[in-house]
């Protein structure tokens, strides 16, 4: 049977979650930032017609949100995660075979549906619209690459109804296609491909495959065998296992003080911890990077501590007192600081942890127990129900959200609430 794979990916996914719940804001520009409200990471087409760019900081373009009413929201994660999971559960609904791309994309295998292709990919996007309220472009083609070309067409070209099966009309799609926005194309492939006199994705698809696997290597020439409507990429159904999980955010002002920063690092080692219990996971490494604000030279300069965990291990508590221990090493009194963050490494299965005979092992079954029970209480009720008492109350080093919008499907205190005349 002929493979047929086809991308959902959800229009401007953030500025479309900010309208779910403000229908106000609908046919508005509007822009969602980043953590700390620095820069814009999320534009609705409105505010992509104004010349806001991505990644532009938003100081940079204060004119034309107040000269356009530009609707400025900060970044609502917690909501996003939440509307990405529903989105993907009414996926679920029409086929098994599912590849979750990133919190607004997933491929589907289309073979195995009752209607043709097209007409599935139509039922689809219909259905998370009604289900969900997110909208969709979808692309189709007998290969993950092809079905990334048609979904960028179909964001791009409203005349195509939000859906382009690629297979229709190969040549005409891709030669549209810049070579920058080819799936697998990164700056650096494409900069050597342009030297060459490639600049669309037909040109690339019809290019030499010697010189191909010569300069961009085995990549290289599987995306070139994917354009050309050869599947070379699987669907992966279980995600890759993590090689380390980060943690790291920056400051809503200068902290100074040790206490600040352990509050903080208490903070961050506590979230790494619970991912990496959510993967059965333990880490046997630490790392706790601390940024300065730039002095003398204009440079800010980084302090990273590293320590290696003698059992490996997923106790939040334990972790807390290594990161504290490792920011004592870095800590310097007088300076201000920008910024923190908490890496773990070296991560191994839970069920798997190598003893050591001179290193007791904290994680007991009370301890199994105790660590199980607060996730539980915190999915269930929301992040932060319960959290270390080493990570603050007030936490006035926490990143500026001054312009986020209401955790409306994950905080009882945030649903809205709907009254009957």
């Amino acid at each position: 049977m002929k493979k047929t794979f086809a991308l959902i990916d959800c229009n401007n996914f953030y500025v479309s979650c900010e309208r779910l719940f403000n229908p106000g804001i609908e046919k508005r520009p509007v822009v969602v930032l980043s953590n700390n409200d620095g820069c814009i990471i999320a534009r609705s087409n409105e505010a992509k017609a104004l010349g806001i760019r991505m990644g532009e900081p938003l100081f940079k373009c204060r004119d034309i949100v107040k000269k356009h009413h530009v609707q400025v929201f900060s970044s609502n994660f917690s909501l996003y995660g939440d509307i990405s999971r529903r989105v993907m559960d009414t996926l679920g609904a029409f086929s098994p075979d599912i590849e979750v791309y990133s919190i607004d994309e997933a491929f589907v295998r289309m073979e195995g549906l009752p209607q043709g292709p097209f007409e599935s990919a139509s039922l689809i996007r219909t259905t998370i619209k009604k289900w969900t309220g997110i909208p969709v472009s979808i692309g189709i083609g007998p290969t993950k690459t092809l079905a990334k070309a048609g979904a960028h067409i179909a964001k791009k070209a409203p005349s195509c109804g939000g859906i382009v099966d690629v297979g229709n009309n190969t040549d005409e799609i891709l030669s549209r296609m810049d070579i920058t926005d080819v799936w697998g194309i990164g700056r650096n492939y494409a900069r050597i491909v342009k030297c060459r006199g490639i600049s669309t994705a037909l040109e690339l698809r019809d290019a030499d495959e010697s010189w191909i696997r010569r300069h961009l290597g085995i990549v290289g020439l599987r995306t070139v065998m994917e354009l050309r409507g050869i599947s070379c990429i699987p669907m992966e159904k279980a995600p890759a296992s993590k090689k380390s999980i980060m943690c790291s955010r920056s400051f809503g002002r200068k902290v100074y003080s040790i206490e600040d920063l352990y509050e903080a690092a208490s903070a961050y080692t506590s979230r790494a911890a619970e991912k990496l219990r959510a993967g059965n996971s333990a880490a046997s490494f630490i790392q706790v990077i601390l940024m300065e604000f730039p002095f003398n030279n204009g440079f800010p300069t980084s302090r990273i501590s590293s320590l290696s965990i003698p059992v490996p291990t997923a106790y939040t508590p334990e972790l807390v007192r290594y990161a504290k221990a490792l920011l004592e090493r870095s800590y310097r009194p007088g300076i201000a600081y920008r910024k923190l963050g908490v890496m773990l490494s070296g991560i191994v299965p839970r069920g798997r942890v190598q003893m050591d005979l001179f290193h007791p092992c904290t994680e007991g079954p009370k301890e199994l127990t105790l660590m199980d029970t607060v996730d539980k209480i915190n999915k269930r009720w929301g992040p932060g129900s319960i959290i270390n008492a080493s990570s603050g109350f007030d936490r006035p080093w926490w990143m500026r959200q001054n312009r986020r919008s209401a955790r409306f499907t994950t905080s009882w205190e945030d649903m809205p609430v709907v009254k009957a005349s």
